[in-house]
């Protein structure tokens, strides 16, 4: 099976065919069309998409979690939790790090 490069926009809802992962762009690589899979399979478009309950095993993909990829060109918001990791083009997406609040001393 081959899979379809899919050009991304913020906002774009998205869920997972494999899993109960479902996500959100936040920030999408400029006018790229990537290949977005969770747990090896393609995402798709959330209201098309078939609602998959969870499967009890331990979350990949937590809720409430943003993930990046290395070169910081894809942001994606976690907003249901699943058992699949979140890659893009074969790279494996990594949880984004909270920035330190300044001091307020």
């Amino acid at each position: 099976m081959t899979q379809q490069s899919t050009p991304l926009r913020p906002g774009d809802q998205l869920a997972s065919t494999s899993c109960a992962t479902r996500v959100v762009v936040v920030k999408a690589p400029a006018g790229d069309s990537v290949v977005l899979t969770c747990g090896g399979a393609p995402m798709v478009p959330a209201a098309t998409a078939e609602k998959i309950a969870g499967d009890g095993g331990a979350p990949a993909t937590l809720l409430g979690k943003r993930y990046v990829d290395a070169a910081d060109s894809i942001e994606l918001l976690c907003t249901s939790a699943g058992t699949g990791t979140l890659s893009i083009d074969g790279a494996e997406l990594s949880i984004k790090a909270p920035k330190p609040l300044p001091a307020s001393d």
